[in-house]
């Protein structure tokens, strides 16, 4: 008789006590004969052939490999392999500020490209009322939200300032090559001289949580030709009032870099004396980016001292001059080529848009891409501008047929022209001037609504018509009657 509990349970306890038994024999644990005989007569592994290479004509066979496999599967294949593919890495993104002082200098020795930003924000932290605060993500940033303060948004966090010069010191000391190089300003300037000291090919510079003070040693960068300035906001920063970056600012940056060729200015205050300064001494500046400024009113006459600037770009401005003065004290950009407003409120702003096209009247090239408020009346400012080869309108949804067609007809210049999701213009208000006009130009791109990107996509396929065209096309044998198919080639009523 079988013990209460026993009978096929108990058989396979003892099954498993023999399996977990390392001294016990048995049955389980014992390998089989031929099992044993196939491992025995295995060849023994072959050995790696890549080892009789020498690293220079690694580093070529390597080098043709494309960008994804180089830093993905290639760099996992040994030691030797990832250390040599590091050698091949010329741009790279650092998230952790502990890998810039120990691991940088020795896994990637050849950079020419560097973002620290990323890596200099700390972690955010949870509230102290709260197990668990929501976190705001943004790109690289993340912010803490605090659901009982008033604004819920907190600062972002930095590194401190004693953590960003050591950083920056190790990177002048390991990457001689370096030239292009995005970092977080911190108040002493320290690191940022390091830098001009270790690398003297640096070209390119971008700065994070800039004031005035912060840009002291901007100009001990011989072979600076391309800056972007972000202004520390207190906002996000959490810096004083006083932070940001002003005429002063603005005054020691020219000054300082006067070989620039782009610079671009990012949520930056000031006003005429702050962009003339740039304009007199940045004599080779070609391109001038200007988003989210906070600039007082009277800064677009100060553009004429851009004596060679061809591009002008106005991105995210929620205004661009609140007093732009008289109109015969403005001036003009002779040499301006492009100009391009990204983004930007464009409603109430009659009189600023009007300055800002008599200052830009010689652009052969205007980009609206997303602004607010660019209805029939503003556009027709755009009409004080008669060089005009090229007009692109993106996303501009009060725009009409009328409004372009009172501008652009006037234009004898025009040779391309580009009209993506404006849903006011519409196909069929085409006029036959417009008609003439468009088979007169060289390039045109025209989907002004999503019905046309719907028909230009649909081209050849057979969709978008009606059931009775449809079916003859697609079955050209067969008609379809009351749910019935008869296929006259056969005769047989299916």
């Amino acid at each position: 008789m079988p013990e209460p509990g026993g009978g096929c349970l108990g058989g396979k306890r003892q099954l498993l006590d023999l399996w977990l038994a390392g001294d016990t024999p048995g049955l389980l644990l014992r390998p089989r004969p031929a099992a044993a005989a196939m491992a025995a007569a295995a060849p023994p592994p072959e050995p790696d052939q890549t080892l009789a290479l020498p690293d220079a004509l690694l580093l070529r066979v390597l080098a043709c490999l494309p960008e994804p496999h180089l830093t993905g599967s290639a760099s996992l294949v040994c030691r030797r392999w990832t250390r040599l593919a590091g050698r091949l890495r010329r741009r790279l993104a650092v998230r952790d500020w502990a890998f810039v002082a120990h691991r940088l200098p020795y896994r990637f020795p050849d950079l020419a490209d560097l973002d620290l930003f990323p890596a200099s924000i700390a972690a955010p932290t949870a509230a102290p009322h709260a197990a668990a605060a929501p976190l705001l993500t943004c790109g690289a940033v993340s912010l803490t939200l605090d659901t009982s303060a008033e604004p819920p948004l907190g600062a972002c966090r930095f590194l401190d300032d004693d953590a960003l010069d050591r950083g920056l010191a190790a990177v002048a000391a390991s990457l001689p090559n370096l030239r292009r190089l995005s970092a977080t300003a911190a108040a002493e300037s320290g690191g940022l001289m390091a830098i001009a000291g270790g690398c003297p090919t640096l070209q390119e510079l971008e700065l994070h949580r800039c004031t005035d003070l912060a840009l002291r040693p901007v100009s001990a960068f011989a072979h600076l030709q391309i800056l972007r300035i972000v202004a520390a906001a207190p906002a996000l920063y959490g810096t004083g009032k006083d932070g940001g970056v002003t005429d002063i600012g603005l005054t020691i940056l020219a000054h300082g870099c006067k070989r620039l060729v782009k610079l671009e200015l990012v949520g930056c205050e000031g006003s005429y004396d702050g962009i003339a300064a740039v304009g007199r001494c940045c004599a080779m500046l070609e391109e001038l980016t200007i988003a989210d400024h906070r600039m007082d009113g009277g800064w677009l006459a100060a553009l004429a001292f851009c004596g060679n600037l061809k591009t002008l770009r106005l991105q995210g401005c929620s205004r661009i001059d609140d007093d732009p003065g008289p109109a015969e004290h403005l001036g003009a950009c002779l040499t301006l080529e492009s100009l391009q407003l990204h983004r930007c409120q464009l409603r109430d702003f009659r009189r600023a848009l009007h300055a800002l096209f008599l200052v830009c009247e010689g652009a052969r090239e205007i980009q609206f891409q997303s602004c607010w408020g660019l209805e029939d009346d503003m556009f027709a400012l755009v009409g004080l501008c008669r060089r005009v080869k090229f007009l692109s309108l993106e996303r501009c949804s009060l725009l009409t047929t009328r409004g372009l067609e009172s501008v652009i007809t006037s234009w004898s210049d025009l040779q391309s022209l580009e009209v993506v999701s404006c849903n006011k213009i519409k196909d069929e208000e085409i006029t036959p001037a417009l008609s003439e006009l468009f088979s007169n130009l060289k390039e045109l791109k025209w989907r002004p609504d999503n019905k046309s990107l719907l028909a230009a996509s649909l081209v050849g396929t057979g969709m978008g018509k009606k059931g009775r065209v449809f079916f003859k096309r697609i079955l050209p044998a067969h008609q379809r009657i009351k749910g019935k198919v008869l296929n006259y080639s056969a005769g047989v009523a299916a």
